[in-house]
C-alpha cells in the first residue's frame, strides 16, 4: 500500500509512536492484542483533518482498540481488510469531485461485514453512496437530497430510546452541542437507539453475520469531546466489531 497508511502503535497509556509504512502492518487483533479498527479518512465535506485524530484518540484511550488510518481508502483491496475487526468511515466526497470506491472495493466491504465483522459511520460518513444498493442497508441511514437537512449546531438532549440494547444498556440521556440531522433516510430494518428532538442520532443494523453502527453526531472535533458522544462511539464500535455485550469505558 501507499505511504498514506499510518499505523499508530500503543507503547504505553502515555506514549505512542507513529510511523508510516509501505504496507499494512499485521493487524494486532491477529496476535490477540485487542480489536483492530481501520479508520477510512482523507476526504470529507467536513474537517476530517481535525476530526479523524480525535476519533482515533477516543478509541485508543478506551483501552480496547488498536487503530490504523488510511487517507486513500479508494485504493484498498479485499486483502487489505484481512485481520481487521471493524471499519470506521469518516469519509465522503459529498459535493466534491473526489475519488469514489471501485465496485471491487464495495463488494469487498460488504463481504467483510457479511462474514461477521463491523462497519461504523460517524456523521457525514453517512453522506456517501446513496446510489449504492448495499450502503443504506449497511449503515441504516443516509443523507438524501430533497429529504435530509440539518440545523445549525446548537445544544440539545440526546434521549435513549432502546435502553436494552448492548450499546445503550445502562446509559442515561445526555446533553451535547452538535449539528442535528433532520429526516435522515432511514432503512426499514435500522434500529434507532438514541434520538434528539425527535430525530435519530444513533442506530444499528444487521448485515449478514455482521453489524453496522451509525452515529450521526460529530460535526466538529470539539463536539466529539462530549462524554456521551465518546461513550456511544466506544460502545457502538465494540458492538459492531464483536456483537457482544458492551463495556464501560
Amino acid at each position: 500500500m501507499k505511504n498514506s497508511i499510518w499505523k499508530l502503535v500503543r507503547r504505553s497509556r502515555k506514549v505512542r509512536v507513529a510511523f508510516a509504512t509501505a504496507a499494512f502492518a499485521l493487524p494486532l487483533s491477529a496476535t490477540g492484542e485487542g480489536l483492530n479498527v481501520l479508520i477510512l479518512s482523507g476526504s470529507n465535506n467536513h474537517n476530517w483533518r481535525a476530526t479523524t485524530p480525535v476519533l482515533q484518540e477516543i478509541l485508543e484511550e478506551g483501552g480496547l482498540f488498536e487503530v490504523s488510518v488510511t487517507e486513500r481508502p479508494h485504493e484498498l483491496v479485499a486483502g487489505d481488510l484481512e485481520g481487521y475487526d471493524v471499519l470506521l468511515s469518516n469519509w465522503n466526497t459529498f459535493g466534491m469531485n473526489g475519488p469514489t470506491w471501485p465496485e471491487s472495493l464495495r463488494a469487498a466491504v460488504l463481504d467483510f461485514v457479511r462474514a461477521g465483522k463491523g462497519f461504523v459511520v460517524v456523521h457525514a460518513g453517512s453522506s456517501s453512496f446513496w446510489e449504492w444498493d448495499g450502503f443504506p442497508e449497511l449503515t441504516g441511514a443516509t443523507w438524501t437530497q430533497g429529504l435530509t437537512s440539518h440545523r445549525q449546531p446548537h445544544e440539545f438532549k440526546v434521549e435513549i430510546v432502546e435502553p436494552d440494547h448492548p450499546v445503550t444498556r445502562g446509559m442515561e440521556a445526555f446533553t451535547t452541542k452538535d449539528e442535528l440531522w433532520i429526516n435522515p433516510d432511514l432503512h426499514e430494518e435500522a434500529l434507532v437507539l438514541t434520538e434528539a428532538e425527535g430525530q435519530p442520532s444513533a442506530l444499528v443494523t444487521s448485515f449478514g453475520d455482521g453489524r453496522g453502527f451509525t452515529l450521526l453526531l460529530g460535526h466538529e472535533h470539539h463536539f466529539m469531546k462530549n462524554e456521551g458522544f465518546q461513550t456511544l462511539l466506544l460502545r457502538g464500535t465494540k458492538w459492531a466489531a464483536t456483537g457482544t455485550e458492551t463495556f464501560d469505558p
